[in-house]
This record gives structure tokens, sequence and C-alpha cells, in this order.
């Protein structure tokens, strides 16, 4: 798999927002990406070095809409913790 199609979008959160100072970035990941995975993906994208990366399996919610119902879809979501020596990623920048 090539970066791209590993880091599917950035999640933009009041609570993952909170983060970015210290250098923690939320992205949502393709359901198969390892750790490792992620971790390239990051440093290839964004040219920085990536210390550590925490993945969670987010299961879909049950959602009603009159009678009918059903879930929505499961997705995988990555917290990636940048090394101190590393500079910022530039695309947060304009949202703190």
């Amino acid at each position: 798999m090539i970066a791209q199609d590993i880091v599917i979008r950035p999640i933009i959160t009041e609570k993952a927002m909170q983060d970015i100072t210290a250098k923690k970035y939320v992205f949502e990941v393709a359901k198969n990406a390892t750790k490792i995975d992620v971790k390239r993906a990051v440093e290839e994208l964004f040219k920085v070095k990536v210390e550590k990366v925490n993945t969670v399996h987010v299961r879909g919610q049950m959602r009603r809409q009159g009678r009918f119902e059903g879930y929505t879809r499961s997705w995988k979501k990555a917290y990636v913790q940048l090394s101190a020596d590393s500079k910022p990623i530039e695309f947060f920048e304009g949202m703190m």
C-alpha cells in the first residue's frame, strides 16, 4: 500500500486539537494498516519524525431513521506522537 492509501484523513475535533501543542495528531487510517505502516506513511507524507503510534478500532453505532435501522461504518483511528526534535505538521498550524 502507498502512503496515500494508509492515511485517509485527519481528525479535526476539539479533543484532537488540544494535543497539537504536544505534537500529537489524530488520523483516520486504513482498517488493515499496522502501526509500522502508519508510521512510515506519516513520515513520508509530512516529512516528520514519528516517535510513537497508537491505534484504535472505532465500532459502528446503531442508527435509526423511522422504522429502518442499521449501523454506521466502523473505522480505524491512529494517534501519532512526533519526536521532540521534529517539526510540526504544517497542515494543522492554521487551525490552532
